[in-house]
């Protein structure tokens, strides 16, 4: 772990974390990778990584997560249908920042007409389809039923991706370094990621 850490710096040089992060200093590139993507709807989901209780005392409310009831990070990842490529991520956000709030942000990359699947917490969001939830004193009805089914079994995929980024203890463990280098190192999981699913190749 202590060599992963060191060699982080070189390794993020030459391994982008996510296919915006490969384009995005070519704009030429870049224009047409996010033309291509509307072609497909983007699996989006979040996770949170517990890290040690901050001193301070209003870095400790920002970062205290109501969700996991512990003080973490939250972080956001945006992938192909089927969970093909890490699209864009979005990290060391704080716990207390809602889901919908950081997909916003993140929609900012995309192109306008861009759209996107993701569970409840993505509720109100523009170009985003979520679960049906159910209303006080009503049940789903079984198109309702069928529809948050599919919608499920796409969704799954996202999932995958996030556990394969926690098999890396240092992404899914309690974070116990100095967080001014926790971004870096999960950036650089996400792209570990990508070469393990053959979605990035080093060059030769």
């Amino acid at each position: 772990m202590i060599l992963f850490i060191k060699a982080r710096k070189i390794l993020r040089k030459i391994i982008p974390s996510s296919l915006i992060e490969q384009v995005e200093d070519k704009e030429g590139d870049l224009m047409i990778v996010q033309e291509i993507l509307t072609s497909f709807k983007l699996l989006v989901d979040s996770l949170e990584q517990r890290i040690d209780r901050p001193s301070d005392n209003e870095e400790q409310k920002k970062f205290f997560s109501g969700k996991k009831k512990q003080h973490a990070v939250k972080n956001q990842i945006v992938s192909l249908p089927e969970g093909k490529d890490i699209i864009d991520i979005k990290v060391g956000y704080p716990g207390l920042m809602a889901d919908i709030k950081l997909f916003r942000e993140q929609q900012t990359k995309s192109d306008e007409k861009q759209e996107f699947e993701g569970d409840k917490a993505y509720q109100g969001g523009n170009n985003i389809t979520n679960p049906h939830k159910k209303k006080r004193k009503q049940q789903l009805n079984e198109q309702q039923k069928e529809e948050n089914k599919a919608l499920s079994s796409k969704r799954i995929f996202v999932e995958y991706l996030i556990r394969v980024v926690k098999i890396f203890p240092v992404a899914s463990q309690r974070f116990r370094l100095n967080t001014d280098i926790y971004n870096q190192i999960v950036l650089l999981v996400c792209g570990l990621v990508r070469l393990r699913i053959g979605t990035f190749v080093l060059p030769k």
